[in-house]
């Protein structure tokens, strides 16, 4: 039987199983769009969890899922909103919109939980920040975090200060995005704010510096565990290539 015939048939089977179970959106579509792939993805999702009874083979299938169909997600969030208008199911949202670089759609949910009676959660500005640096208007960022300090002097988001220091930076206000670089460095999880600072004392013609923020990273990433390591890696290739420069 030739290959392409096993294909359309097991595709078939498969539809008429989502079909069957509850599945059918958006099973069906993403296994006769995705030839093959769209199977497998199935399979894994789906079946295989139910055949061996275990979240393992599930936490593998929904990783090839989010692969396949990134935005499945947003629609079920954006349906449980339509549903049932709530601050959490908006801020489901409006944080699913931000890692699916939907800043637009973001900022207005964020905006929107801002001007609830209880929309003066911290997170909710930093959220709308980033909504606001995502859409190129660092200084809309810049204005939104002083806002969110001034309201919540005691509140600490190392997050959100990294964030801080990168729409200075891009609004220009590099004398002051320096020192909050220096200040998040002290404190931030992980190597990215010593990258970035470093980064901008190279764009600042401060190549010594930048190259001695980077050295002295590189030498605490030698000494860590490896998961460490693995995780940090993005920013060690960066440290390591400004060194060899």
């Amino acid at each position: 039987m030739p290959f392409a015939v096993i294909v359309v048939l097991l595709d078939v089977m498969l539809v008429y199983h989502a079909s069957r179970t509850g599945r059918l959106q958006p099973w069906a579509f993403i296994i006769l769009m995705i030839p093959v792939a769209g199977a497998v993805a199935y399979v894994l999702v789906e079946l295989l969890p139910e055949i061996l009874g275990g979240p393992q083979a599930g936490r593998a299938g929904r990783r090839v899922i989010n692969r396949l169909d990134p935005e499945k997600e947003y629609r079920n969030l954006s349906d449980r909103l339509a549903a049932t208008d709530t601050i959490a199911n908006r801020a489901a949202l409006a944080n699913e919109c931000l890692a699916l670089g939907r800043f637009e759609e973001a900022e207005q949910h964020y905006t929107h939980l801002m001007a609830l009676p209880h929309g003066d959660d911290p997170a909710y500005a930093i959220g709308k920040a980033k909504a606001e640096f995502g859409l190129k208007r660092p200084a809309d960022a810049v204005a939104t975090l002083d806002a969110m300090r001034e309201a919540a002097p005691d509140y600490e988001s190392a997050e959100g200060h990294l964030l801080y220091a990168r729409a200075l930076a891009e609004a220009g206000r590099t004398d002051e995005a320096l020192q909050e670089f220096e200040a998040v460095s002290q404190y931030f999880p992980g190597a990215e704010a010593r990258v970035r600072h470093g980064l901008l004392l190279e764009d600042l013609g401060r190549a010594p510096e930048a190259k001695a923020i980077f050295m002295e990273l590189l030498i605490q990433m030698k000494r860590a565990p490896k998961f460490a390591r693995k995780v940090q890696a993005e920013w060690i290739t960066i440290a390591e290539k400004r060194v060899a420069n």
